[in-house]
């Protein structure tokens, strides 16, 4: 039998959070399989306080070296991808985010002729490494004559991106830009049916164990037929314990050392939080609401201490500051006010910014 605690302090020793086994963003990311990349400086952090030692800049530079690749592998949103992951993982996962997306598509008329000739524009005026902005993509279809109004061109860049024509390049200031897969990873590994099936599942349970199969089908947005055999292909790596009724599957191999006590500051997107289908583990039904105001899916940074997340925390910059306000749900012990402070020095020193702390009575 496992406690719910056991749980969380495993999670987050395998996610790389409570330890930091890696040297670098691609290490990391290779880890975790994918991670979620919705909000570009979250996601930022969500790799830097995985490392060792690691800055902004640090996994800036792992995105224009192209180690890393942000792109839409599962649940139609964006993630950063390990490069040599990027070909075998939109192969596996994105045909059941487009087969889901076919009546929305019907609705926005856009049909095989329309996503072809898209194809062909962008691949054309693409070529030779050309990163364009978003309005510069949505220019070049208005040009002729496809619309991009009522969401449709963002439809067709997730349409392009899953079906392998584009990816996310460098930002331009704070605007993302796009480009040609093949121009900017050459070459990744090639997996295919059982063989990718039983990676995937290797990577998710190894990393975001211990994990129930219901965590992995919506992590991945697999069939759960197709989950299933990923499991039992994967299953010589792993173990399993139950916990209240459900088996809870992760590496047999377990760390010598598991911390306890330890506190962090996570992004509002992070693993720890959209890597489960079940967040009451590590939140207290009563404040999910406030960790997702309105349930509009956007997830606020969160205080996690002991694997169980005692607040909310926001950031203002200053010109070389960066003040971080506390928001706790509840009263906060001094020894885990002074592992608060240590972990805002550690997003201050990611940022190469001096931090000033608040806490909201």
């Amino acid at each position: 039998m496992m406690k719910i605690q056991d749980i969380l302090r495993l999670r987050l020793v395998n996610q790389q959070i409570a330890v930091n086994n890696f040297e670098t963003p691609s290490d990391v990311v290779s880890w975790l399989g994918a991670l979620q990349a919705q909000d570009y400086p979250g996601a930022k952090w969500s790799i830097g306080l995985r490392l060792k030692k690691c800055s902004e800049k640090c996994v800036e530079n792992a995105i224009k070296e192209r180690s890393i690749v942000r792109t839409w592998p599962m649940r139609g949103t964006l993630h950063f991808i390990a490069a040599d992951d990027v070909r075998w993982m939109l192969k596996l996962l994105a045909p059941r985010i487009l087969s889901g997306l076919a009546g929305r598509h019907r609705q926005l008329e856009l049909d095989s002729t329309i996503l072809g000739k898209s194809r062909d524009l962008l691949a054309r005026a693409m070529e030779g490494g050309t990163q364009l902005i978003r309005s510069e993509i949505y220019q070049i279809l208005e040009n002729e004559g496809i619309s991009t109004r009522d969401q449709r061109g963002i439809h067709i860049i997730n349409y392009l991106a899953q079906t392998q024509l584009l990816c996310h390049g460098t930002h331009n200031d704070k605007q993302p830009t796009y480009v040609l897969l093949d121009d900017w990873i050459t070459d990744s590994k090639k997996l295919d049916g059982d063989e990718a099936l039983a990676e995937i599942a290797k990577r998710y349970f190894t990393s975001h164990g211990p994990a129930t199969i219901h965590d992995f089908v919506w992590w991945t947005g697999l069939k759960v037929s197709d989950a299933k055999l990923g499991l039992q292909a994967a299953s010589s790596h792993l173990d399993h314990l139950s916990c209240d009724g459900h088996s809870y599957w992760f590496s047999k191999a377990l760390p010598e050392h598991i911390p306890t006590k330890t506190v962090h500051l996570l992004p509002g997107f992070d693993e720890y939080m959209l890597g489960y289908t079940n967040r009451s583990l590590m939140v207290r039904k009563e404040y999910l609401p406030r960790i997702v105001p309105g349930n509009n899916g956007m997830f606020m940074p969160t205080i996690v201490a002991d694997g169980e997340v005692q607040g909310l925390w926001k950031r203002t910059f200053q010109k070389e500051t960066v003040k971080i306000e506390l928001l706790p749900f509840s009263f906060i012990s001094k020894s885990n006010i002074d592992r608060i402070s240590s972990a805002a020095k550690r997003y201050g020193k990611y940022l190469e910014k001096k931090v000033i702390t608040t806490m909201q009575a």
